[in-house]
């Protein structure tokens, strides 16, 4: 047995930001105490001045493994993903081979098992033709099945309207959805590539890839899942209008229908398209600010349910080519944190929501068994934060296999000093610890 006490931090946890210590015993939190008399412990560290928060759950991540490890591959991502307080992520299925079959989930499992430094979930991805396998998910298992209702990266387009209404009325388990309608989207790619051929202007994609055609996908997604009961959660909304199809004024837990919404579309909007070019061509695509900032009232009033990466690297040779060619994504999971903690800086959040958003409400939503909270008795999955230690985003200091970010050049206020992963300290003092490995998540379903 052995214990380490985290001591005279700034805890924020469950709604409340307060003084405290916590006491960790092998893998989880024995204790969290509040008053003067800390126990004893085989190790300590004084947390004065510093934020401890739960670590982040990242419910979406392309960490390219396995097939396309060129871009990135778990060990790397995972290993920015802790240096950024992100301590779980659940993976999506578009790899190669795509994770559409169990035998191959199961594969992502084992490298997971030998090589990433944070906890971790992974995807089964539906498909026209696999619903057998579909039906196969123990929920108690694996995080949930991913469902392309637009292309995407890997062309997993689910389009027969046949197997879709059985997969919302069949999937044993939680089913999450990219929505973009692909007639509008093609449509719209017609109409601008005849008017500009291959020199197309980045600002364009919101309008090819635009709020009509994610609205009309995440509306028959929403009316599925609410003819057939199903449990759907909607990945990466991007437009003001999708917040009205979200399960409202409820508790997170009797949600049917939930949303998540990612950090660059909080932090960008069309208006950067002029300066980042492909750095920020995303799908679904960064927006308008009357977008970007509904999406930050979603947040404040509990409409949407989570804040997330879609972590998504390509190298920077892919991300240099003209529109048409440039393939969409971006690296996140090391940055994304800190960029929330940015915007509490700026005053458009708390740190209260932010780690209701990052931590507490992907554990609820999932129904993660014993992580997202600084409870006593959870794994110790924790982040301790400076929230006055500027630095700069260098390509000295990125972490991703693709060695770049489109934060590159943005000075963060906070920054994050050590992270826990089940106890032990995965990241600390700007290196991390090779030698830790997540552990599979398991959900309370």
């Amino acid at each position: 047995m052995s214990t380490l006490l985290i001591k005279n931090a700034t805890i924020v946890n469950e709604g409340k930001k307060f003084n405290g210590s916590v006491l960790i015993e092998n893998d989880v939190i024995k204790q969290i105490i509040t008053n003067d008399e800390l126990p004893a412990a085989d190790k300590q560290m004084d947390a004065t001045g510093l934020l401890l928060l739960p670590g982040a759950i990242d419910d979406q991540v392309h960490f390219r493994e396995p097939g396309l490890t060129h871009k990135a591959n778990i060990k790397s991502e995972s290993r920015a993903a802790v240096a950024g307080g992100i301590t779980s992520f659940m993976e999506m299925p578009n790899t190669k081979p795509q994770a559409t079959t169990h035998e191959v989930l199961e594969e992502k499992y084992k490298i997971a098992a030998a090589s990433s430094a944070a906890n971790y979930s992974f995807f089964l991805g539906a498909t026209n033709d696999n619903i057998d396998e579909i039906l196969k998910t123990n929920p108690q298992t694996v995080c949930g099945v991913k469902v392309f209702m637009g292309s995407s990266t890997g062309n997993m387009l689910v389009d027969n309207e046949a197997i879709l209404s059985r997969i919302f009325a069949e999937c044993p388990t939680l089913i999450a959805t990219h929505c973009e309608d692909e007639d509008t989207i093609q449509e719209n790619t017609t109409i601008y590539k005849n008017k500009f051929g291959e020199d197309m202007p980045f600002k364009y994609h919101p309008v090819i890839r635009s709020a009509e055609a994610c609205y009309k996908s995440s509306k028959k997604a929403s009316d599925l899942a609410r003819k057939h009961g199903a449990r759907l959660h909607i990945l990466h909304l991007s437009s003001a209008e999708e917040l009205e199809l979200l399960d409202q004024g409820m508790p997170l837990s009797e949600k049917k229908v939930t949303g998540e919404v990612c950090v660059h579309h909080l932090w960008f909007t069309d208006a950067d398209y002029d300066k980042y070019g492909s750095r920020i061509k995303w799908n679904p695509a960064v927006k308008a600010e009357s977008d970007r900032n509904a999406l930050r009232k979603g947040l404040l009033n509990d409409i949407l349910d989570v804040v997330a990466t879609d972590h998504a690297p390509h190298t920077i040779e892919e991300k240099n080519n003209k529109y048409f060619s440039a393939p969409s994504g971006g690296p996140l999971v090391q940055h994304a944190l800190v960029s929330m903690l940015e915007m509490v800086k700026q005053g458009i959040f708390s740190y209260e929501l932010v780690t209701q958003k990052m931590s507490h409400n992907p554990a609820i939503l999932f129904q993660i068994d014993k992580r997202g909270f600084i409870r006593e008795g959870y794994k110790a999955d924790l982040v301790l934060v400076d929230p006055n230690s500027s630095w700069e985003v260098k390509p000295e200091n990125i972490l991703y296999k693709c060695g770049w970010s489109p934060f590159e050049g943005t000075t963060f206020s906070h920054k994050v000093m050590h992270t826990l992963v089940n106890g032990q300290l995965a990241y600390t003092n700007d290196k991390v610890n090779e030698s830790i490995r997540g552990e599979r998540l398991s959900f309370d379903r």
